[in-house]
């Protein structure tokens, strides 16, 4: 009697495992259409996307080129910035910086540029080493020092550029 019930379940498992075999296989040909019907499809619309692009170029003439700085601006170096950090205290921090700015709306760029450093020594007092280590620590120092430069000049300064950084 027990050798029958274990040829029972060997012939149950022997035909659930041939019907399992035309599942997969019917998943694994879906799978496939699925992943040519998708490559085909992208390749279509990259097609239509490039002619559509063209037809607007031939249409319209090349796009215009924004320039990034204007005809009228000039630039003004601001004196050398040397202070220590805030955290460690032994470590010095130097920068060279210059301001863009129009000329138009600034009469006096020493006395705008006396302020805007007096501002980012102040700034950078407060700054640890983690703050400014790495590339997105510069890129977040340049951005507060350009936003600090507008803020100070009410706007009239365009960019504030980073000549030298050293810290020591």
């Amino acid at each position: 009697m027990a050798s029958n019930s274990a040829l029972q379940i060997a012939a149950q498992d022997s035909a659930s495992a041939k019907s399992v075999f035309p599942w997969i296989a019917a998943m694994l040909l879906l799978t496939l259409f699925a992943a040519g019907a998708g490559t085909l499809l992208g390749f279509r619309l990259i097609t239509l996307i490039k002619e559509q692009d063209h037809a607007k170029v031939e249409a319209n003439g090349p796009p215009a080129e924004i320039p990034k700085y204007a005809q009228g601006l000039s630039v003004y170096s601001l004196p050398p910035v040397v202070t220590n950090l805030a955290s460690p205290a032994t470590m010095w921090i130097r920068i060279e910086m210059a301001i863009l700015y129009d000329k138009d709306k600034v009469q006096k760029p020493e006395v705008l540029s006396a302020k805007i450093s007096e501002d980012i020594l102040g700034f950078l007092k407060t700054l640890t080493l983690d703050d400014i280590s790495g590339p997105s620590g510069f890129q977040h120092l340049q951005e507060d020092l350009n936003e600090r430069a507008a803020i100070r000049s009410e706007s009239k300064v365009n960019e504030l550029l980073i000549q030298s950084l050293v810290i020591q």
